[in-house]
């Protein structure tokens, strides 16, 4: 048993819509008790049409810190008071340290997303990553591949008439620009590239939100024919925990994960941030029953 709450206890959060299936609760909570701190963490939905109203509220309730998932990981930032020089770059925050009222931001699924492929085996320094996606999550995941990792190429996936698509371009420009990675941005529409792109690449991430909610058992890759055998397959949806782009994937004989690992690496960051303590727990602690 863990610390009992009382008048002491720190408030922790989520911030999401939806946030209901949010693993993140299981995750913190559990650490908290292992390393013995005084904390509950809990789920709160989100959007952007009540994100800044949230985050008045963190700053009036003492909230100590939290997590920023979909849809709110751009909408966020014109509110915060603070934002680290790496999430600045990336454009997007998925953390919140709050310090005497003040929020400041943060951004750790780069890391997350990259460690996972990095314990699968895939080699992202000098390789080759198709990335399906570059809002929030893809963005961290393709800038930090490109300056941290040494990533080689990157071909990067979205839909022409979509609404991040100007964001995806500056990051792509912003990729040729500042590192040696060879960057390209693609149209998801055309599926013919799509399946030209994955031949030769290491590796494939999704952070689109195709697979999930009202997109259960869709996939961005059409089929398990777009898939070398040799490919490294991770999907940052977690629930449903195979979703139909890692039936495809498996299909293929692909390795493949979905987003439990990323969630983990880049929940034990913000552990460390906000309590100074690194994480207690082992993704083997975590598995989804």
């Amino acid at each position: 048993m863990g610390i009992p709450i009382s008048g002491y206890t720190g408030l922790y959060c989520v911030f999401g819509d939806p946030v209901q299936h949010s693993f993140s609760p299981k995750l913190h909570n559990k650490a908290f008790n292992k390393a013995n701190i005084d904390g509950v963490y809990v789920a709160f939905t989100a959007n952007e049409d009540t994100i800044e109203a949230a985050m008045d509220a963190v700053r009036t309730l003492g909230i100590r810190g939290c997590s920023v998932t979909m849809p709110n990981k751009l909408a966020c930032i014109p509110f915060l008071d603070e934002i680290d020089p790496t999430a600045e770059l990336i454009g997007s925050v998925n953390t919140f340290v709050i310090n005497d009222g003040k929020i400041k931001g943060y951004n750790t699924d780069g890391y997350g997303f990259l460690h996972t492929f990095e314990e699968m085996g895939a080699q992202v320094s000098g390789g080759k990553l198709v990335l399906l996606g570059l809002g929030g999550a893809g963005s961290a995941v393709a800038l930090s591949a490109a300056m941290d990792y040494g990533l080689g190429e990157i071909s990067v996936f979205n839909r022409a008439n979509g609404k991040s698509w100007s964001h995806a371009q500056e990051v792509v420009k912003l990729i040729n620009e500042k590192t040696s990675c060879k960057a390209k941005l693609c149209d998801l529409n055309d599926k013919d590239l799509l399946k030209a792109e994955m031949a030769d690449a290491q590796m494939l991430g999704n952070t689109t939100n195709v697979g999930m909610g009202k997109l259960e058992g869709q996939s961005v890759v059409p089929d398990a024919s777009f898939f070398p055998e040799s490919m490294v397959v991770q999907d940052a949806i977690y629930s449903p925990a195979k979703t139909k782009l890692l039936e495809l994937a498996e299909e293929a004989g692909c390795r493949y994960t979905n987003g439990l690992s990323m969630l983990f690496y880049q929940g034990a960051r913000q552990f460390k941030l906000w309590t100074g303590v690194d994480m207690p727990l082992t993704v083997a602690d975590l598995e989804m029953n």
